[in-house]
């Protein structure tokens, strides 16, 4: 077999062991929801390519405010980070991407590629969406406070709801 039939095997192995929601729209290109907890699903694409695994998932949109903060922030994860870093696409999205040589591309190599994007992903997310969009998730607070509305998936950010009227 071949490098790249070996490592698009290995990907299948990993996926198909962890019962995760896969997609493979053609041989070799996977499409894989990984489920967190602070974010609640990452979608990660997986493509094994001729000479590398690449693998890119969506983090969070464009952030509203504070972006050279969050990027500044980004930035310096990316040091401690293993096999995937931080990247910004032309809209200022926020993405986590990676290659690797296919030649390690192994079950337990693919295990813990997969577990840093989660990791990195959902670790992430409420210090981004902090960062980014605090004013945002002010107003939204104080909208459904005034509404009656459920505040529950706001509780990590209970620091930045606004003070209750006297």
């Amino acid at each position: 077999m071949s490098p790249r039939t070996d490592a698009a095997h290995a990907l299948r192995a990993v996926l198909a062991a962890h019962d995760l929601d896969v997609e493979e729209p053609e041989p070799g290109s996977f499409v894989v929801v990984l489920p967190g907890e602070r974010k609640q699903r990452t979608t990660a694409s997986l493509v094994v390519g001729e000479h590398a695994l690449t693998v890119q998932a969506f983090v969070a949109r464009h952030v509203d405010e504070n972006a050279e903060a969050v990027y500044r922030w980004l930035l310096e994860r990316n040091l401690r980070m293993y096999a995937v870093a931080f990247a910004v696409d032309h809209l200022g999205d926020i993405y986590l991407t990676g290659r690797l040589p296919l030649s390690s591309v192994t079950p337990d190599e693919v295990d813990r590629l997969l577990g840093s994007v989660l990791e990195y992903a959902d670790g992430s997310f409420n210090t981004i969406l902090e960062l980014g969009f605090a004013s945002s998730i002010t107003r939204e607070w104080a909208w459904r406070t005034a509404r009656g509305e459920s505040t529950a998936n706001l509780e990590a950010f209970q620091h930045l709801a606004p003070p209750p009227d006297h």
